[in-house]
């Protein structure tokens, strides 16, 4: 039997004004961008509206775009530590998560550090949006391992950045106001991999709602299982674990790019 299957993209913020979210569906191993929203054009209550896109799936993925996570070793040398002792331990292996180090190994570029980085409270807020989101969908939604049992609600982290690197795209250079041109040339390439929506224009005007997008992207990888997984299932279970593409995995592809590019440099004209 083909499952419905619906992936919710969050590119979380401490600010409901910078979260972008972006709704999708996947069938025979393609998605289907049907909504691609921005926290700044005022949105509902965030948690309500995501738990209203859950409805009716078989199963839901929450991509979120934030460590979902802290570093073990962390924990474990603060827990005992006391002020004006030294921390016998290197800052990276304090600071960074074991999936952290990975993305750096494989692309070259290290995600902001939850440990020592204003992306902790972007970690709490994304920590606090999922428990709400569960609370209103009265679901458990766990972190997900795997693509085995795809039944009820689960969540994963991502990361953009590395997303966009692995199908060989620019991950820098796209975020600000001027960048449009940029960010037109990024979803022209997004729309080989995902169905996008005909009206592209939030997602030209604002990089956190193409983060969204950039966030459904990622799960697919993760659900057509060209993600990498932990090879420390026990630690990764503990700090979080960012479900990044296998560069070498194919790329998927849609038929319907060829008229949505037009349509897509159309828009870009106009402004």
């Amino acid at each position: 039997m083909t499952q419905n299957i619906v992936i919710i993209g969050i590119d979380c913020a401490c600010q409901a004004r910078d979260v972008g979210l972006a709704r999708a569906e996947w069938s025979a191993g393609r998605a289907t961008v049907t909504d691609a929203l921005c926290g700044s054009n005022g949105l509902p209550s965030i948690p309500s509206l995501v738990a209203e896109w859950m409805c009716g799936a078989d199963h839901c993925v929450l991509a979120l775009d934030a460590p979902l996570g802290w570093p073990q070793a962390m924990g474990m040398r603060l827990a005992s530590h006391t002020a004006g002792q030294a921390i016998p331990t290197e800052p990276n292996v304090i600071f960074r998560r074991e999936t952290d180090r990975d993305i750096k190994l494989r692309f070259g570029k290290t995600p902001l550090d939850v440990g020592a980085d204003r992306i902790a409270r972007t970690a709490h807020a994304a920590l606090s949006l999922l428990d709400e989101v569960r609370q209103i969908a009265d679901q458990n939604i766990p972190l997900a391992w795997d693509t085995g049992d795809l039944r009820g609600a689960s969540a994963i982290e991502v990361y953009p950045a590395g997303t966009l690197l692995a199908h060989g795209l620019p991950a820098t250079g796209y975020k600000k106001p001027e960048h449009r041109q940029v960010r037109a040339d990024i979803l022209d390439a997004v729309g080989e991999r995902l169905v996008l929506p005909e009206n592209q224009e939030a997602m030209l005007d604002d990089a956190d709602c193409l983060d969204a997008v950039l966030c459904v992207l990622a799960a697919t990888d993760f659900l057509a299982g060209h993600a990498i997984a932990p090879s420390n299932a026990e630690t990764a279970r503990k700090e979080g674990w960012i479900w990044v593409r296998d560069a070498a995995a194919p790329a998927p592809s849609t038929s319907r790019s060829g008229e949505r590019r037009a349509s897509r440099y159309a828009a870009v004209t106009r402004h």
